[in-house]
């Protein structure tokens, strides 16, 4: 969708079904404009449905769910191929996404120290204090360079249209979660981050669909060989077998649909039961 005085807004549109059980789509309106507007840049909405009958089950928050289940599959990946003893995290954007990013990694790894680096300092800060209040040594990051130099693991969830995270700034050891760019112009990392990380996608359509993999693809940066496999394989085969305790990882999502689906039925299935 085209506006001439900002940058442009995306529609997207995500169904999956099982061949038995359950259905649904997400609907989703990405306006970066809206940051201007004090408004949130994006709007989602998800129903699911039964399989057979079409019925509509549950309508749920998309923009909760995506928030959810992208901040989950990041900790997924960083359980299976980041050191297992990576302590201090790096959050770039104080976003919906990245507010849940602190919680999910805590889940899997012994993360006890967080810092928060935002455009807007006072939403770093905003979100720095929650996550005091719940017991977490958590706090905002002035310089972002210094602060990616210290960190066991970067998680970047922005919109960002150019690079926010410097391979240069890389440390050997690191994990980089890469979650904000979903189109082919959008991008978070630079291609020094790309040739010095294993690499991981959540799923092919990242070659794709983001341009912090299809950019690097282009230059010769990354190659498609160097891609060292995906979520699937990584749960299919077990954790990542690291070369050693300087490796850097580096995991790229762009989402999918089968997430959406699976969080959405764990919602309506913790509901039905008196779970949730």
């Amino acid at each position: 969708m085209k506006n001439d005085t900002e940058e442009d807004a995306v529609l997207l549109l995500m169904p999956a079904w099982q061949a038995r059980g359950y259905g649904g789509v997400k609907l989703v309106n990405v306006v970066p404009g809206n940051s201007a507007r004090g408004r949130a840049a994006i709007s989602a909405s998800y129903v699911l449905f039964d399989r057979q009958t079409g019925e509509h089950l549950l309508i749920l928050d998309g923009g909760e769910l995506t928030a959810r289940r992208t901040a989950a599959a990041s900790a997924l990946a960083a359980r299976k191929v980041a050191r297992p003893d990576s302590r201090h995290l790096l959050l770039v954007g104080a976003g919906r996404v990245g507010s849940n990013i602190p919680h999910a990694y805590r889940s899997v790894l012994p993360i006890d120290t967080v810092r928060v680096f935002n455009r807007d300092r006072e939403k770093a800060a905003a979100l720095a204090a929650g996550l005091r209040k719940e017991g977490i040594d958590a706090d905002v990051a002035e310089d972002l360079e210094a602060a990616c130099k210290s960190a066991d693991i970067i998680t970047c969830a922005t919109l960002s249209q150019e690079p926010v995270l410097r391979g240069a700034w890389l440390r050997p050891g690191q994990h980089v979660d890469l979650i904000g760019s979903f189109t082919p112009h959008m991008r978070e990392a630079d291609d020094e981050v790309m040739r010095r990380g294993t690499v991981f996608l959540d799923t092919g359509h990242a070659k794709i669909e983001s341009g912090d993999i299809a950019l690097p693809l282009k230059s010769g940066a990354l190659r498609e060989t160097d891609i060292a496999g995906t979520l699937f394989d990584l749960c299919r085969n077990g954790a990542h077998e690291r070369t050693g305790d300087d490796e850097i990882t580096v995991f790229k999502s762009v989402g999918s649909a089968i997430e959406d689906l699976a969080a959405a039925i764990l919602a309506y299935e913790s509901v039905r039961h008196g779970n949730g």
